[in-house]
């Protein structure tokens, strides 16, 4: 089968492009390498900016949206995309088991977490080492931990740590935050995160697991020990790009190249989401994308021969 359209990522870019297809009268299919569907926002214990939904969890969001697709008759396939092959009106992805062809694609694959690459981090991944507060938070009842970043994600975690651990280090290498200011004053009004400015961390310290961490201070040298229990990194993304062969332009952090329109270097190729070059990745820019990407594919047909 050839379909309409063929969507990489079943995030909110991926979901709604899925939504705004089924609802133009495209055939689509979503292919994604989780069976769940949600992408980061699985990650995110609560959202508060998502318009009409404060206070939602990521789950919940992301259960909704795959619902609203699954109502509108989105079909889903499992599958990591090894290779793009562009073949002018139809372009065939391929995966390890099939290989799937469509006149469109939407590339929604989202993005990833950086890490500090620092000494420790990979040895001690898993074991005390975490990348999601939500995910791994609660096994730090009443213990302290740090939390490594400057943005809305880092002052998320946390405050979000912070209702049930003992201490929070919130570590960041500039002398302020990047995030929102909401966010911002509500890890200020706890009583138990300590801001440490003006650092990074140089070791993460261990033998089964984490136990401290090696702070420099960037203005002074100065090293210090922090004893804890768990770091949590939230030093932002990177495109999840990287393992597929035949993507369209890129910038040089990986990002694809694209505008508000969705539209890439490669005819009837389409990115959106975090994936692309953008000013703000959030859960509402995302789903826009989603549907200025359907809305670019609706004006691709008109203009092309079919």
């Amino acid at each position: 089968m050839v379909y309409d359209v063929i969507i990489i990522g079943a995030g909110p870019a991926g979901l709604a492009a899925g939504i705004y297809g089924k609802r133009a009268g495209f055939s689509v299919l979503i292919l994604d390498t989780s069976s769940i569907s949600g992408g980061q926002i699985l990650n995110t214990y609560e959202i508060d900016n998502y318009p009409g939904f404060p206070g939602a969890t990521g789950e919940s969001l992301a259960e909704a949206m795959r619902a609203h697709c699954d109502k509108l008759g989105v079909e889903f396939a499992r599958g990591r995309v090894s290779s793009i092959v562009d073949n002018g009106d139809i372009k065939e992805l391929v995966t390890k088991k099939e290989t799937f062809s469509a006149k469109t694609v939407v590339l929604a694959t989202g993005a990833s977490n950086k890490k500090l690459g620092c000494p420790g981090e990979e040895e001690l991944s898993g074991m005390g080492v975490s990348y999601c507060a939500t995910c791994d938070g609660a096994f730090f009842k009443e213990k302290e931990v740090a939390v490594v970043g400057g943005g809305d994600v880092a002052l998320e975690d946390a405050v979000y740590l912070s209702r049930f651990c003992k201490k929070v280090y919130l570590i960041h290498r500039r002398d302020e935050f990047r995030g929102a200011k909401i966010l911002q004053n509500q890890a200020k009004e706890a009583d138990n995160i300590e801001f440490v400015f003006d650092s990074q961390v140089k070791e993460i310290r261990g033998s089964e697991s984490v136990e401290s961490l090696l702070v420099v201070n960037t203005k002074t040298n100065v090293e210090s020990e922090l004893k804890i229990d768990g770091v949590f990194i939230a030093v932002g993304t990177m495109p999840n790009t990287g393992n597929i062969q035949g993507l369209p332009d890129m910038d040089q952090r990986g990002y694809i190249i694209a505008d508000e329109t969705c539209e890439t270097s490669q005819k009837g190729i389409f990115a959106a989401g975090d994936v692309r070059t953008k000013q703000l990745r959030q859960v509402i820019t995302a789903t826009a994308d989603g549907a200025n990407a359907i809305a670019s594919v609706q004006r691709y047909f008109q203009n092309s021969n079919y």
